[in-house]
């Protein structure tokens, strides 16, 4: 038997694909940038340490989601949306502490904004391409 791929096949496994790929390189960037500043290195800028923390754990948390949805898993959607709420939480804790004047710098809220859209936009198209599929996730 010849299986083959049509375009709406493809077109959902290269979304997926890429959605995989964002999350890996963004995990790879979080542990690079995280890691070097719980190392020493000195980024520039004021830091909130717990956040650091945070988002180097989270680096090695995208990789290992990235690696799901790469091999299209079933859990892949619910890892993805995982990610999504714990930024947006953790987005809005930052938020609170720098309206209180709290050691927070608009660097980290702008960060936690970034990480909690560019994981919104990943879940979106892990879902849009679960639900196109003829074989769901």
């Amino acid at each position: 038997m010849v299986f083959v791929m049509t375009s709406e096949r493809v077109s959902n496994a290269r979304v997926r694909r890429i959605a995989a790929a964002v999350a890996i390189l963004f995990g790879i960037a979080s542990l690079g940038a995280g890691g070097g500043v719980l190392a020493g290195r000195d980024p520039g800028y004021v830091v909130y340490r717990p956040l650091v923390m945070f988002n180097t754990l989270m680096g090695a948390l995208y990789i290992g989601v990235g690696v799901l949805v790469w091999r299209r898993t079933r859990p892949a959607h619910l890892a993805t949306a995982g990610i999504v709420v714990a930024n947006l939480l953790v987005l809005a804790y930052v938020m609170i502490l720098y309206r209180s004047g709290g050691a927070i710098a608009i660097d980290s809220v702008r960060a936690m904004v970034l990480r909690s859209g560019v994981w919104l936009v990943l879940l979106l198209m892990v879902l849009w391409s679960r639900s196109r599929s003829p074989q769901a996730m």
